[in-house]
């Protein structure tokens, strides 16, 4: 590394820095505009939508609601489940007729498929990184 000082580059500012300090100032847009327009009506704006929404206007209740109310998300209870020790068809197998029999919820049925899936996934690589050991090993002892 030199000394040497570091050579500025062009076009670029420092954090904080503007190129135009003298452009137009915070609010000034037509978005800022109308926003501040409304901002002014939103008293109105919300009454007028109460009373729609409350007249039978499905638009205006599902607006309001859509804006407030938070939605609901399905909540599956956990369920403990004992697979058994066997091959992972076996153990998917097992998943699936839980899931049939309703003592799990299909929700965490294909989730625990996927899992098994992966987990096939994760053991076959292994299986194959170890079986290239063993080739390389017995290569280089050829």
């Amino acid at each position: 590394m030199t000394d040497e000082p570091k050579k500025k580059r062009l076009g670029r500012w420092r954090v904080g820095e503007s190129g135009n300090p003298a452009g137009r100032p915070a609010g000034a847009g037509e978005v800022s505009k109308i926003r501040a327009a409304i901002a002014e009506r939103v008293p109105q704006l919300l009454d007028t939508m109460i009373t729609k929404a409350l007249d039978g206007d499905v638009s205006a209740a599902r607006l309001l609601l859509e804006r407030t109310v938070a939605p609901l998300k399905a909540a599956e209870a956990t369920q403990p489940l004992s697979l058994p020790n066997g091959t992972m068809t076996e153990q998917g197998r097992a998943v699936l007729a839980a899931v049939a029999a309703g003592a799990l919820a299909p929700g965490q049925g294909s989730q625990l498929i996927t899992a098994i899936g992966t987990l096939a996934r994760v053991v076959e690589i292994d299986d194959l990184n170890t079986r290239i050991t063993k080739l390389e090993n017995q290569h280089a002892n050829a």
